[in-house]
């Protein structure tokens, strides 16, 4: 509940409310919250054509609806959504049009996703972003079955275009049934050597065709942080394993220090064995044959995991 609550009140320091079941996401574009049940009444919505001219008459989605300035369209389901046009008698040209999308809640008034995927291992976690480093730069990702190009996404801060992170366009990687968009943010003037007083907040919008939903993130850069692997290399003849620190990671290791685990899988066993350490070597206690690899975290500060190496060689 906390997180739609975010979301909606960061919503109205830009979107003009108009009432309890819709309102203004920008000029011609509104979006209306509907259960979408048989007990839920429909969202009456009052569209006017902004033209001199008095006969006109309005199409949904190229479809003929009625003559006259004034629309009152009852929206409760998808069908009920789309593009409301206002088109001249005489000229049959487009004079004015009105977009809207339907954001569906349950009966607590919390957003129900239908476009994005929530990550493997979450129920909930829709939004994700990590950091390789402390240099202020982030990326940003999310999923979707929808592979339709007519899904469009808006990625910023919340606080507006005039903010202090900017974010790339979304990239889309598309494996199987799902797509995974990215894309990379930059917090100005982000200093890594001092505290983090204040969250930054990520938001999403996501549109598909007549349906809208958003997504927040707020974190500190040192809750997001995630290194790249460790490089390391591996002699069996006499057990010793080496690594460096990742290319990507802040420097000087000295104020940024890394600690590692090295993960060591003998032939012909199952079992893994897994050593801790801040070092940046370690000697096996029975050298010889072995796959080895390694992975590594913010020493300070209890970052995620890397993933693991590549294999050591």
């Amino acid at each position: 509940m906390s997180h739609l609550l975010c979301a909606l009140l960061s919503l109205f320091s830009f979107a003009a409310l108009l009432e309890s079941a819709q309102w203004k996401l920008q000029d011609n574009v509104f979006v209306i919250e509907s259960q979408w049940n048989d007990e839920a009444p429909a969202t009456s919505v009052e569209l006017t054509c902004n033209t001199s001219e008095e006969e006109v008459y309005w199409e949904k989605d190229s479809e003929w609806k009625q003559e006259g300035k004034t629309l009152t369209a009852a929206v409760k389901e998808f069908p009920d959504a789309g593009n409301y046009s206002c088109l001249s008698q005489q000229s049959h040209k487009v004079l004015s049009s009105h977009l809207l999308l339907i954001a569906k809640i349950d009966s607590q008034g919390q957003m129900v996703r239908w476009i994005l995927k929530s990550f493997k291992g979450s129920n909930e976690t829709f939004l994700k972003c990590e950091a390789k480093n402390y240099s202020g730069i982030f990326t940003c990702s999310w999923m979707t079955e929808n592979t339709s190009p007519d899904v469009k996404f808006t990625i910023r801060s919340l606080k507006g275009p005039q903010g202090d992170v900017s974010c790339s366009s979304p990239v889309a990687v598309t494996e199987g049934a799902l797509t995974t968009y990215t894309a990379q943010c930059h917090k100005e003037n982000f200093c890594p050597f001092a505290e983090e007083h204040q969250p930054i907040d990520i938001f999403l919008e996501v549109i598909d065709v007549v349906e809208y939903e958003n997504y927040t993130a707020s974190f500190f850069i040192r809750d997001i942080i995630k290194p790249d692997p460790p490089q390391c290399q591996y002699v069996a003849t006499n057990g010793t394993v080496t690594w460096t620190y990742p290319r990507t990671w802040s420097t000087p290791s000295s104020y940024f220090p890394l600690t590692f685990k090295v993960k060591v899988k003998k032939p012909k066993s199952h079992r893994y064995q897994v050593n801790d350490t801040e070092e940046q070597s370690l000697q096996l206690l029975a050298p010889g044959p072995a796959e080895v690899w390694v992975q590594a975290r913010d020493c300070c500060y209890l970052s995620s995991w890397s993933e693991w190496s590549s294999l050591c060689r």
